[in-house]
């Protein structure tokens, strides 16, 4: 099983990026899928999971800033992040799982290898 993300970089507080992952080496459609992240010094937290009907939840801290997205068709996942703010700053980490994913890291199955966001004030 391979994740690749890409789409992360350095943007400004209050701006976007979007971020995607591609899957490979499973039926993509029968898995839930989400995005953790990692700041330095931090345990990894739970950002955001979709599941196979489409079903969203994020942590609490996205607050409305954050939409996950699905393409089965496409074998991808995708963030988009808005408002973003410097605290946002963490690397992003793609993951997905036979079962839900908001319960934390250990509930992972696959994980990407991650992509930077650095969010500057």
């Amino acid at each position: 099983v391979l994740l690749e993300e890409s789409g992360g970089g350095l943007v400004q507080a209050g701006g976007t990026l979007r971020l995607s992952c591609t899957a490979s080496g499973l039926t993509f459609s029968n898995h839930v899928w989400g995005w953790f992240r990692q700041a330095p010094g931090r345990e990894r937290e739970f950002v955001a999971q979709i599941t196979r009907s489409g079903g969203e939840m994020y942590g609490d801290f996205v607050k409305g800033r954050f939409t996950i997205s699905r393409d089965n068709a496409k074998n991808a996942v995708y963030l988009q992040m808005a408002s973003l703010k410097p605290e946002d700053t963490a690397v992003y980490y793609c993951a997905g799982s036979a079962g839900p994913i908001y319960d934390g890291p250990k509930m992972v199955g696959y994980w990407g290898r991650g992509t930077q966001v650095t969010v500057s004030s």
